[in-house]
């Protein structure tokens, strides 16, 4: 294996050292196949070298991942980084409208496709205007593909080069270059982009791999979308060390206990709605995941009562609930559970605990003035891990991440509602301060719903509320618009399903005669709340 001067401070650097160090144990695991590090170093240099030499250089340095949760995938992130791009991931199972639009937003000029993407290219390029330099990491790239798109350049596996390792050379890339893209929901109806800078998930996986002393041996669960930020946990923080990255089959994910013990996993993580089903399924018997020596939870509050059933479950791991937005990279606070949190805990739900370290906060009232102790506020935070702003969008950058009276450092601004902690007591999470919620782990401004709902109904007003509500959120969404007929709203529901994720198109939209408004005119979100829960009293 030809060695090469790697940067470890930038987000492939961890992989390709981890390369050189455990070049024969397992990289990745899927349906029981492991593929080692050294042959995924040669498919990720193969994809780095492909994409360097046919780029044209123009747009930025972004390339698009759009893949599954397959070995070629994970080699199409990795190739796209050691080519010196951050990159910007997208699900095939996306409606190819919504990646058309993430394409479009980005401005990247490469796109890496894995088969599942494959399968849905000829929709994507259809949308495409502008040209692309496309990678087929697992198919060929046949006459009659280049004759549908012929503005578009496309590579097959066939052309990648087969001594990728030994053609590649190490990028030059900055610590404050973007590592990647992450498109988020956006309240003005079209997705934002949350630029994370190489410097600030180098921070968080320095943190995660102290403070948990992960090593080659872990074996690491691999339950999130590459479009959720907590996947770069199970990836980076797996190559980092060496560890193996545990991917589950269909299957698995409808069993998860069983994916634990099948995969002798050592690490979980996941958001509490996943370990939730394990305990409705009766799972979590005390002592069932002996090998099991860290867990965390993350993306949705953490009900006492799992927390409690998955520590008896795992009894010789370390459990903790970490805390984070994408724009904070990943999680920036921790709370470790013991026999003494139950006392801790407010609402029912386990707190989110003490910041990372370097990472400041402030829990601030509504003209930004810090409250006093024990008082609840806004959460504002800064630090190493605070990413670099939105895409291409400056003033909502300006309005997230500002500079607070007193301050001299950017700090960014959560929207999460906190209890500022007293003397030795741990952070509690209050909820959110605006209508952002959480739908099954997913952050989703109901805004963006609404905008795209009162469009597709061709009405002045439209109202999404998470329903029904779950202990870390909510499990779907129901719609309220006035003014149009009831029997239209199937076909609303229809366009919606085009342009957004499916666990954020309603699972109903009622029509009403008007919206109930509150003593300032505004419309009532809580009367029409009210109104679901009780009909789901009766």
């Amino acid at each position: 294996m030809q060695r090469h001067d790697i940067n470890p401070r930038v987000l492939f650097g961890g992989f390709l050292l981890a390369a050189q160090s455990f070049p024969q144990r397992p990289a990745i695991e899927v349906d029981g196949e492991a593929v080692t590090y050294a042959q995924l170093r040669e498919q990720v240099l193969a994809i780095a070298v492909g994409l360097t030499r046919h780029r044209s250089g123009e747009g930025p340095p972004l390339t698009a991942a759009l893949v599954h949760r397959s070995v070629a995938g994970f080699a199409g992130i990795l190739g796209a980084l050691c080519s010196g791009h951050g990159y910007v991931p997208m699900l095939p199972s996306l409606p190819p409208a919504r990646i058309v639009l993430m394409l479009h937003r980005s401005g990247a000029r490469s796109l890496v496709v894995d088969a599942a993407g494959q399968r849905v290219l000829d929709e994507v390029l259809d949308g495409v205007e502008h040209p692309l330099l496309v990678v087929l990491t697992e198919g060929e790239a046949d006459e009659q593909l280049r004759a549908r798109h012929p503005r578009h350049r496309l590579i097959g596996r066939d052309e990648l080069s087969r001594g990728g390792a030994d053609d590649w050379t190490p990028p030059a890339v900055g610590d404050d270059d973007v590592a990647y893209l992450l498109f988020t929901s956006g309240s003005t109806g079209e997705p934002k982009g949350v630029m994370v800078a190489h410097r600030n998930i180098a921070r968080f996986l320095d943190v995660v791999v102290s403070r948990y002393s992960l090593r080659e041996t872990d074996r690491f669960s691999h339950l999130f979308e590459i479009t959720f930020d907590l996947s770069l946990f199970d990836m980076f923080a797996a190559w980092k060390v060496g560890g193996c990255l545990c991917v589950p089959n269909m299957k698995q994910r409808l069993l998860p206990n069983q994916y634990v013990l099948d995969s002798q996993l050592s690490v979980w993580f996941s958001v509490p709605s996943a370990a939730l089903l394990m305990k409705q399924m009766r799972a979590l018997t005390p002592g069932v995941f002996a090998n099991l020596r860290l867990v965390l939870f993350c993306g949705e509050a953490l009900p006492v009562g799992l927390a409690q059933a998955f520590a008896e479950a795992a009894p010789d791991a370390v459990l903790e609930n970490i805390y984070g937005p994408t724009e904070l990279t990943l999680a920036c606070t921790h709370y470790r559970w013991s026999a003494s949190s139950p006392a801790e805990c407010e609402n029912e739900v386990v707190p989110i605990g003490d910041p990372f370290d370097g990472m400041t906060v402030k829990v601030v009232d509504e003209e930004l003035s810090e409250v006093a102790a024990g008082e609840t506020g806004e959460l504002l935070m800064s630090g190493p891990q605070r990413a670099l702003g939105y895409w291409n969008d400056p003033e909502r950058t300006a309005a997230a991440f500002m500079i607070p009276p007193g301050e001299t450092e950017l700090f960014y601004r959560t929207g999460d509602r906190v209890r500022r902690p007293l003397w030795g007591a741990p952070m509690t999470f209050l909820g959110r301060v605006d209508s952002q919620i959480k739908l099954n782990g997913y952050r989703v401004e109901l805004g963006e719903i609404e905008a795209i709902m009162q469009r597709e109904a061709g009405v002045d007003a439209a109202v999404a509320l998470g329903w029904p509500k779950t202990p870390a959120g909510a499990s779907g969404v129901v719609g309220f618009v006035v003014g149009v007929e009831q029997g239209d709203m199937d076909g609303v529901i229809d366009r919606m399903q085009e342009q957004l994720p499916r666990y954020m198109v309603p699972r109903e939209i009622r029509v009403l005669e008007g919206f109930p408004l509150n003593q300032n005119g505004k419309i009532d979100r809580k009367a029409l709340l009210g109104v679901l829960e009780g009909e789901d009293g009766d």
